[in-house]
């Protein structure tokens, strides 16, 4: 979890990549690969749409692991 500002909790609000990314570029990759990593452990799917948007933002993290941590 990373503490934002309340503007900015309030930009994101429920979208997901396909719409929204943290404004700063630097927060880009983490928030991509954490989004993959949370999805691939609770089993969550991922439309079109959203898995291209990932695809294009991954391309920009070519050194950015994903880790998951599996769900128990």
């Amino acid at each position: 979890m990373i503490a934002v500002s309340a503007a900015s909790n309030r930009s994101k609000a429920d979208q997901d990549p396909t719409t929204w990314l943290p404004p700063a570029a630097g927060y880009r990759c983490p928030y991509v690969t954490d989004w993959v990593a949370d999805k691939t452990r609770w089993g969550l799917s991922i439309d079109a749409d959203e898995q291209a948007a990932l695809a294009q933002t991954l391309i920009q993290c070519p050194d950015s692991p994903v880790t998951v941590i599996l769900a128990r």
